[in-house]
């Protein structure tokens, strides 16, 4: 008989691109080949934070946070969130430079974000403050932070709230290394069987193509996750389109030096403790 675990907690962000990404396989259209399917909806530092315990057999990690657990965590070949010429968005509330910032206050939605790294990469000297992601914008428009750096929906909506971009931190990275900026991707935990690692890899690559060949129906599901794009279904689309792509299907050569410059640049400035080889289960 065998020993492998037949629970198996899925854990995302109740955002729509991941409720998309993961639609088949949480919503029962997947045959799970025996595996029960518990999911799990958290924050992302939530889950960054909670894969330090190995909490989630497979997780959403940012790709910064990896860095800091890949003792315990492989990243999957598929899921991968890449920012290809976009990315987090620094706002505040009236034009800034680069420089201005220097010093200045900025929010981020989590110590071990991608965001947090993308904004230390483009400008060390900001004194960055943890804020819950969906408090940034109102804390920037309050005047209680200089500026924030906004994920999830907020990329496409600041401007709804009076906010200007000081930058678009994938923009800027596109410019820097000719690559996508590496944002969020799935771990699976190295302690697992290898032919359960093997089989949820499989099932998460189904789910992929389930939902980028079932665009509607599956849109139809995460939209419930769009938050402030509920009732506007062309930018709900546009933002699951940034976020789950061919690149989400399979990271490739080109993501995976994505990956790679993005750490190694991260240990360069100091942010990361030592020097990590981004490692993908095949």
């Amino acid at each position: 008989m065998s020993d492998e675990p037949t629970v198996i907690h899925i854990a995302h962000s109740p955002d729509s691109d991941d409720a998309f990404m993961f639609y088949a396989l949480t919503q029962g259209l997947l045959d799970t080949e025996g595996l029960e399917i518990r999911h799990v909806l958290s924050d992302i530092e939530s889950l960054n934070r909670a894969a330090f315990e190995g909490t989630y057999e497979l997780t959403a990690l940012s790709i910064h946070a990896y860095a800091h657990l890949a003792d315990k965590y492989v990243l999957m070949s598929s899921g991968a969130s890449f920012g290809d010429g976009y990315g987090p968005v620094v706002v505040a509330q009236e034009p800034l430079s680069r420089e201005e910032l220097a010093g200045m206050t900025v929010a981020i939605p989590g110590e071990l974000t991608s965001a947090h790294l993308a904004l230390r990469l483009w400008q060390p000297e900001v004194q960055a403050i943890v804020v819950p992601f969906d408090q940034i914008m109102d804390r920037v428009a309050a005047g209680e932070v200089t500026a924030g750096a906004v994920i999830h929906e907020g990329q496409l909506t600041f401007a709804d709230e009076g906010l200007h971009a000081v930058e678009d931190l994938g923009v800027w990275w596109k410019g820097e290394t000719g690559g996508p900026l590496p944002l969020g991707g799935n771990g699976i935990r190295r302690d697992l069987d290898p032919a359960l690692r093997r089989r949820l890899g499989r099932l998460l690559r189904q789910s992929i193509d389930y939902a980028l060949d079932h665009r509607q129906e599956a849109m139809g599901f995460a939209t419930r996750y769009a938050r402030g794009l509920e009732d506007d279904p062309v930018r709900s689309d546009r933002f699951v389109g940034m976020y789950v792509n061919e690149w989400t299907r399979d990271y490739g050569a080109a993501g995976r030096r994505a990956v790679q410059e993005f750490l190694d640049r991260g240990f360069e400035v100091g942010m990361l403790p030592e020097r990590v080889e981004a490692e993908f289960d095949e």
